[in-house]
């Protein structure tokens, strides 16, 4: 079934086609590396990671790139706060970052490029567009000119006046128009720098990514997405360059945006205190239940994070595992998971994920209610559906003795739960319920049942 999205440039859903079927190129601005990154940055990285296992379905040699941006004034900013090398601040937050992307189950984009492995690239194409007379050198900086790009606007919907007017733009002696933007700065000895034909300099933020895509997907891409924020003036700026840079060709061909989150119905912010730091989540609660909040509104919607909405998606987690741990002994089918045609709709449709999740609680109760016949192929429908969400993935009884990201004793548990057999066999109710408290003072709960005792850890 095709698939369809809506792209922000045209501000219409389309039937996606990408240039070459043979390589299908998608760009995600990443990070820039000076601190750990917080849940609102980690939805798009979730969100677009199901739109890479949706395309390599339907075109295996996807071609996704996720850059590091690791040379930027906040950076810079940082160093100087802990009285370190910016290189320590780069590679503690990129590693962090890797880090925090795995623990949430997101795949590793096929190319992760630094920007500072593209200054020669960079510097090349800032020459290009002074040639071409879309942007000029004064006073050791080089600036794009906006008024050289008359379809300055189109992606964010407004007239370049506006957007002026609107932005914070640098008031500077050196620019001829209040919204030019910097391709090139000077840095003084205690900054980063590389050699240019302007100086010993370094580049601004705009035009990395820019050269990033140019140098390994080319001068046209099918898809580049990002958070709705970047939306104006990084991809606004990001179009112009790149587009002048190319001698008028189409940079990017769809333009997907998520949106923003909030906490508890505002903005996450540091001076409101509510920034909640992804390794920090990690360790408070089960990954996979962090990614299905995520996942649980429509990408292009703002989406509300809370401690409820955590809650509710253990316990959605713990519904579905369950019926996977009850289902343990049928063997799955030969050959790859199925992937249902309902499920695959709903992702088809502009990445509808709610409806996505909706299909899988259908397929849970289906494969719940499944008679013996048919329990091998409800089973492999509610795995196969799980893994196109990257979601249902893992053990079900590892799932259910995991808290956050470590697992409790599984020994020392297992050491009380014969205890409280024996107590129990020998009608020593007293101390039986005794090691019940004490299972649940460590955050374990114990299921009797026909099957014997089964025990979880309770997730917060």
């Amino acid at each position: 079934m095709p698939i369809s999205l809506y792209n922000s440039l045209t501000r219409r859903t389309e039937p996606f086609a990408p240039r070459d079927p043979q390589r299908v190129t998608m760009y995600v601005c990443g990070p820039t590396v000076y601190n750990y990154v917080h849940i609102g940055n980690a939805r798009g990285p979730v969100v677009f990671d199901v739109l890479a296992n949706l395309l390599r379905r339907h075109y295996p040699q996807l071609v996704y790139a996720r850059n590091i941006t690791d040379v930027d004034d906040k950076i810079n900013n940082a160093a100087k706060q802990l009285d370190c090398e910016i290189g320590a601040i780069t590679e503690r937050y990129t590693a962090a970052y890797r880090d925090d992307m795995a623990g949430l189950g997101i795949a590793p984009p096929d190319i992760e490029p630094k920007a500072t492995a593209h200054i020669s690239q960079i510097i090349a194409m800032i020459e290009s567009l002074i040639a071409s007379g879309n942007a000029y050198a004064a006073e050791g900086h080089v600036l794009f000119e906006v008024s050289t790009f008359p379809e300055y606007g189109a992606l964010s919907g407004r007239d370049t006046e506006e957007l002026i007017a609107g932005a914070r733009v640098e008031v500077a002696p050196y620019k001829r128009n209040p919204g030019d933007f910097v391709l090139w700065k000077p840095s003084t000895p205690d900054l980063p720098g590389w050699d240019s034909p302007w100086g010993i300099g370094r580049p601004g933020w705009h035009i990395e990514c820019s050269a990033m895509c140019e140098a390994h997907l080319g001068e046209t891409i099918d898809i580049h997405a990002g958070g709705v924020d970047l939306q104006f003036p990084h991809h606004e700026n990001e179009i112009a360059q790149s587009t002048c840079a190319h001698g008028g060709r189409t940079f990017a061909r769809w333009w997907l945006h998520n949106g923003m989150l909030t906490f508890d119905g505002r903005k996450m912010s540091k001076s409101l205190g509510n920034v909640l730091h992804v390794h920090e989540l990690l360790r408070q609660h089960a990954p996979e239940a962090l990614r299905l909040v995520l996942l649980r509104g429509h990408y292009r919607q703002p989406l509300d994070w809370s401690d409820g909405a955590i809650t509710q998606a253990v316990s959605t987690l713990d519904g579905w595992y369950r019926v996977l741990r009850d289902l343990a002994h049928v063997e799955p089918p030969e050959g790859p998971l199925p992937i249902p045609a309902t499920i695959e709709a709903a992702l088809c449709d502009d990445l509808n994920t709610p409806q996505a999740l909706a299909e899988l609680s259908q397929l849970a109760d289906a494969a719940r209610q499944a008679g013996i016949d048919t329990q091998r192929e409800a089973k492999a429908a509610l795995v196969g559906g799980g893994a196109l969400l990257g979601l249902l993935q893992q053990d079900p009884e590892a799932w259910f003795k995991q808290a956050g990201a470590t697992e409790v004793d599984a020994a020392h548990v297992e050491h009380l739960l014969e205890e409280r057999r024996n107590a129990r066999a020998s009608r020593d109710f007293k101390r039986a319920d005794a090691i019940r408290d004490e299972l649940s003072a460590l955050g374990v709960v114990i299921e009797d049942g026909a099957q014997g005792t089964r025990w979880s850890v309770a997730k917060g």
